[in-house]
């Protein structure tokens, strides 16, 4: 069994599902990587996105320039987390 096989319809190679259960949103300008990147990289480590900041979101990975979604991600006291905090989480 070869669990890095790419499934039928999916952009990147399955990864262990660290992040399984987990919503993210990202916001600002993100360092090495694109957010289109950055979304395939979370699903598929089995993370979910969503496109804005609920009192459901698990983390806000959050680049330069970030504008309202991380003010309301501290109101909510959602945790924010950096790319390389991201790839740490997946590499669980």
């Amino acid at each position: 069994v070869n669990l890095n096989e790419t499934k039928p319809g999916s952009k990147a190679p399955r990864q262990k599902q660290s992040l399984a259960e987990k919503t993210f949103v990202i916001t600002g300008t993100l360092e090495n990587m694109s957010r289109d990147e950055a979304k395939d990289f979370i699903e598929a480590h089995g993370g979910v996105i969503s496109s804005s900041v609920s009192k459901k979101t698990d983390y806000l990975v959050c680049g330069a320039d970030a504008g309202s979604k991380l003010s309301k991600a501290e109101s909510l006291g959602v945790k924010i987390i950096s790319l390389e905090d991201l790839k740490a989480l997946a590499d669980g």
